[in-house]
């Protein structure tokens, strides 16, 4: 086919890629008198009528979607053609080659230019999912490096365009197995996120020089994606943690593309982005390799841990709530240990709290094992406030109208009376639950870990008031100091934020203290409260009395 003429204008040179689906050639402009590359879509000789029209509807597509795409980083499209009874797609001549390609030839890329690679790539998928694209095949064959220093994302041959109806067959797995994210191949609907997973996969081998899952067959490479951690990438240096929350499980808990742009940043610079260790779990060494040793974050890149978030959604009204934590593979060297006064960031939905981004395992034993589970959110009897209750608490110290608390999980505290208890969650080594008077507008809310990730509370909340800052509207934080409570090592974090009408009922100014600290018996307690800014005041006050009267269990 070589110096045959397509459409009267485009003459073909030599073939310069092929791949399952189609060869690409190198061609000549004849009206433009430029260079262009040429995909011709050679699986249509050889598949039956039924799937070469699937697969002509396929390359039409691929079209539609990169010509939506206005993005330097994106291949551009600039014709299609019918030659043979078949489609094929004019685009812009990228000299240079593959990500594939250098990693093969060079062993692996250098971090700091991996970082760099995917941010391009990053900035050309938010620019296909603002157009309502989803590549759906990421890979480091799809990403091209020109002679120039450009990088582009190519190949939407097997995109979705919002809107449209698939022409994939039912139960029809598409893309590269060992870049498919886990909800892929689950059998969910892909989002922007799965684009997000398979940019973390292809970071991974461009630092690495191997595939984070891939195994000896397309059946085990799949297991290994739902199940698996991938092994610890030993060349990452900076770019170590954003991979390992791009590639969390759970999609809900993975960075969007904002916060990963800013992460990848960071790490083009040569700088660890600490904002990176929220989005995912400690990985954990399987019980007989021995003691696993206390780190912080700026001394373990490698096992990044989901944060403490103070936020979390309140639902007084149904036991169905959306509180979420990580939805783990069914990997027993997994073991998800999140502070559960919250979960990750997310919209605010009402009472001063958050939905989350993160997802509880579905599998959680929710009021399985806790003393009220009988019920999502029992309240537990109050009982009026005795000279010196609970646990010796001086009466004089609680206002009129307080009563005292006894916790099913074990503490105690004074209350304001009417204050009613709810939204009791447990997973793992961690148990929440809230106390409200009126849906959440007013909220104190408890949680306790016994396994705690940080052995200093202020480095917990440290890490937490950076990832606020980056998710809430208007945040601002007002004091951040260590302390001591109850003579422990203690942490409080205050902070502001706007919460917003489309996300909550309560939408306006709110404020919220955060009190963390480490018990002698090494648990975790938080001990938070949000309120209204008009109404600070009074919060604040019922606050302090709170911290006075509480008694852990």
């Amino acid at each position: 086919m070589q110096g045959q003429l397509l459409a009267g204008r485009y003459r073909l040179a030599d073939a310069i890629g092929s791949g399952g689906m189609g060869r690409v050639w190198r061609a000549h402009d004849e009206v433009l008198h430029r260079a262009v590359a040429i995909k011709e879509l050679t699986a249509a000789h050889f598949v039956s009528d039924s799937d070469q029209e699937r697969l002509l509807a396929r390359t039409r597509a691929e079209a539609r979607a990169a010509a939506r795409i206005n993005h330097s980083a994106v291949v551009t499209v600039h014709d299609v053609l019918d030659h043979d009874a078949r489609p094929w797609i004019v685009m812009e001549l990228v000299e240079g080659h593959s990500l594939a390609d250098a990693v093969k030839e060079r062993g692996r890329v250098e971090p700091r230019e991996a970082a760099r690679i995917g941010l391009w790539v990053l900035r050309a998928l938010r620019a296909a999912h603002l157009a309502g694209v989803l590549h759906r095949d990421v890979k480091p064959g799809n990403v091209l490096l020109g002679d120039d220093g450009r990088v582009l994302l190519t190949d939407f041959g097997i995109a979705q365009i919002e809107g449209d109806t698939t022409i994939t067959r039912t139960g029809e797995v598409v893309g590269s197995v060992d870049y498919l994210a886990p909800e892929r191949i689950r059998g969910h609907d892909p989002g922007p996120a799965s684009d997000l997973w398979a940019l973390g996969a292809t970071l991974y081998t461009a630092v690495e020089g191997r595939s984070p899952f891939r195994r000896t067959s397309p059946l085990s490479t799949m297991q290994a994606v739902v199940e698996e951690e991938p092994g610890h990438p030993a060349y990452a240096g900076p770019l170590g943690p954003v991979i390992a929350a791009l590639l969390h499980k759970d999609p809900a808990v993975r960075p969007d593309a904002a916060a990963a742009e800013l992460m990848l940043a960071e790490a083009a610079e040569g700088r660890r982005p600490q904002a990176a260790q929220m989005y995912v779990p400690t990985q954990h060494a399987h019980p007989t390799a021995g003691p696993e040793p206390r780190t912080s974050p700026e001394t373990a890149p490698a096992t990044p841990h989901t944060p403490y978030h103070p936020h979390a959604p309140y639902n007084s009204a149904t036991p169905q709530s959306p509180y979420t934590a990580p939805v783990a593979a069914p990997s027993k060297r997994r073991r998800m240990r999140t502070l559960a006064l919250v979960v990750v960031l997310a919209a605010l939905v009402g009472g001063g709290t958050v939905v989350a981004l993160q997802k509880w395992d579905q599998g959680r034993q929710t009021n399985q094992t806790s003393p009220d589970r009988t019920s999502p959110s029992p309240t537990p009897t109050p009982t009026p406030s005795p000279e010196n209750s609970p646990s010796g608490t001086p009466r004089g110290n609680v206002p009129a109208g307080w009563v005292s608390v006894e916790d099913p999980l074990g503490f105690s505290l004074f209350l304001p009376a009417g204050w009613e208890r709810s939204n009791y969650q447990k997973s793992g080594t961690i148990q929440q639950v809230d106390y409200s008077p009126d849906g959440g507008k007013n909220l104190v809310r408890f949680a306790m870990d016994t396994a705690p990730d940080y052995n200093d509370p202020y480095d917990h909340q440290v890490g937490l008031d950076a990832q606020l800052e980056q998710r809430l509207v208007d945040y601002t934080t007002v004091s951040l100091e260590r302390e001591l409570y109850r003579d422990r090592p203690a942490s409080r974090l205050e902070y502001t934020w706007t919460q917003l009408a489309k996300d909550s009922p309560f939408a306006g100014p709110f404020r919220a203290v955060d009190e963390m600290y480490l018990a002698d018996s090494g648990v975790e307690y938080a001990i938070y409260a949000s309120a209204p800014v008009d109404e600070w005041a009074d919060a604040e006050k019922r606050f302090e009395t709170v911290l006075q009267s509480w008694r852990e269990g």
